[in-house]
């Protein structure tokens, strides 16, 4: 039976029934779940102090289960990141531990390419709480989320399609998959987490955010493309911007403001609508594997 192991390496469990919630439906999926002793743990706003969540990391590696999940993103991995056992990591990689996650974790995807190199390939998908422990009340499990990650976990996925604006058509273009949160990948440039040249040079890449005006994703955005990081890609890839507040400032600028600008200053395809990010509705991407890219008229389609 597949396993999976749920921890709490980033911010506080809130609210603990969604947890247990997340772990019934994917005990009912057919997964052998385990749910780490300190996934509960609380320290103002993280899971546990520091030396909890950063054991918690371990254990789960230590132990290599099949699938290892965090609970949720949030805040508190950049305060491990230096402390963290890579090789610990990139070994459970080797034993077939399939990493998985967005937001916050994304410091951790990258991290393992910028120590590991590209063998330490993880999964950009869900996450134990927001999206297999939202009340049904609240919408439940997306059935896309849902069956992506389980075809991606079973090794049946190689590919994702989206739709994106006209414009693109014809576009084939071959590179390394990574990226993740806009936020989480801003905070780990010019640090040694950051992944060589030599591994995204001329890759494809995805990113996302939650709770940021347009304006801070235009500035962010603009900080890569000023380092140089935009200009060396084969594409770029834009999910879902979600959750920000419009101001009575903005008059007409918005996220489309932001496409526009940055496409103005970029020869590199910069493609939006991405079903990945803080929504429901996600699909689960290989982060560090080579991909193609196709599109035709406006479907996209990313197959590894």
């Amino acid at each position: 039976m597949t396993s999976i192991q749920l921890f709490s390496p980033s911010g506080v469990v809130a609210q603990p029934a969604a947890l247990t919630r997340a772990a019934a439906r994917l005990k009912a999926l057919g997964l052998q779940v385990q749910v780490d002793a300190s996934a509960r743990a609380r320290q103002q706003r993280l899971a546990g102090s520091d030396d909890v969540r950063l054991a918690a990391l371990h254990r789960v590696a230590s132990a290599a289960p099949s699938i290892a999940m965090p609970t949720r993103g949030g805040y508190g991995l950049s305060r491990l990141l230096d402390r963290i056992d890579w090789a610990l990591l990139a070994r459970s990689i080797e034993q077939g531990t399939r990493w998985v996650g967005h937001s916050d974790f994304t410091a951790v995807q990258l991290g393992l390419l910028a120590h590991a190199g590209a063998a330490a390939s993880t999964w950009a998908g869900p996450m134990a709480t927001d999206d297999f422990g939202r009340s049904d009340e609240a919408g439940g499990v997306d059935e896309v989320t849902r069956d992506c990650f389980l075809e991606a976990m079973s090794g049946e996925l190689e590919a994702v399609g989206f739709r994106t604006e006209a414009g693109f058509d014809g576009l084939d273009v071959q590179g390394r998959l990574w990226g993740g949160n806009l936020s989480m990948l801003l905070s780990l440039l010019g640090t040694p987490h950051w992944p060589a040249a030599r591994l995204v040079k001329g890759g494809v890449l995805f990113l996302e955010d939650v709770n940021e005006h347009p304006y801070r994703i235009e500035r962010g955005l603009l900080q890569l493309h000023q380092a140089g990081v935009l200009a060396g890609q084969k594409a770029v890839v834009l999910g879902q911007f979600s959750a920000w507040k419009p101001s009575p400032l903005d008059r007409g600028f918005n996220l489309k403001t932001v496409v526009a600008h940055l496409r103005s200053l970029l020869t590199v395809p910069v493609l939006t609508g991405l079903p990945f990010g803080h929504v429901a509705t996600k699909v689960t991407l290989p982060v560090g594997r080579k991909v193609q890219l196709l599109v035709q008229g406006r479907d996209v389609l990313i197959g590894w």
